[in-house]
């Protein structure tokens, strides 16, 4: 068990140093930044590197959300939950706490305005002038985090091809940024919106809540309808 959560923790850090890290450092270069595609294509790398170093430990899951929606879809046992959900806080704590040191040795750590530090918002003008609702954003996160756990679980499947799992995991990862990022800079992974949160403090904490129960919610969707509906049947003899 301890190698699993060790996994889980580095596993986590890398997604959430590599993506918000991205996001922070990179994103807005003037002439050069990686831009919301650089920032999208981050999260995705870190999570598919991450599949391939220690998903053989762990599962590679990395976010509490897959951990619920793989318990639900019956790929997981429901009593290492808590541990695995416990490490990956701190992993994405661990993270966050790093990329704070380095951005304020610049001393350019803010916490003005919605989305700063990479950190999750939803009902504030941030891109390109619109503010998506409350609703709108909980739509989002829960559609996002509901067919990324429906695409782990078919990716992961042992009639599946596994030696290729872990690139349709992060391809889905990285088209569920370029969708979300301009509506709530996307969760879809309640340790990396507590870890970031916690640093910028004020409306990030305040709307916290959204980025567990929406993405938690959709992860158990999603591995319910692959459960249910898709996985074969075994068949005895």
């Amino acid at each position: 068990m301890k190698r699993k959560l060790a996994a889980e923790f580095f596993g986590t850090f890398w997604l959430v140093f590599g993506g918000c890290g991205a996001a922070v450092f990179s994103a807005g270069v003037p002439n050069v930044g990686v831009g919301l595609l650089g920032v999208a294509l981050a999260f995705g790398l870190t999570v598919l590197t991450m599949v391939y170093a220690v998903g053989h430990i762990s599962g590679g899951h990395f976010n509490p959300a897959v951990s619920f929606g793989l318990v639900a879809g019956g790929r997981f046992p429901a009593k290492e939950l808590a541990p695995y959900v416990i490490v990956q806080c701190l992993g994405a704590l661990g993270a966050a706490t790093c990329l704070y040191l380095i951005l304020n040795g610049a001393g350019a750590f803010s916490r003005e305005g919605a989305g700063a530090f990479a950190s999750n918002f939803y009902d504030e003008p941030v891109y390109n002038g619109r503010a998506f609702s409350l609703g709108a954003a909980f739509l989002a996160e829960f559609i996002l985090t509901g067919f990324f756990v429906f695409v782990i679980m078919g990716a992961t499947d042992k009639y599946a091809n596994g030696k290729f799992a872990g690139i349709a995991i992060g391809l889905t990862l990285t088209i569920i940024h370029l969708i979300c990022i301009p509506i709530t800079n996307t969760s879809v992974n309640p340790a990396r919106a507590t870890s970031q949160a916690i640093f910028v403090g004020g409306l990030a904490i305040h709307q916290l809540w959204l980025f567990w129960v929406a993405p938690i919610l959709g992860g158990i969707t999603g591995g319910l309808i692959y459960r249910f509906l898709l996985q074969r049947e075994e068949v005895v003899v």
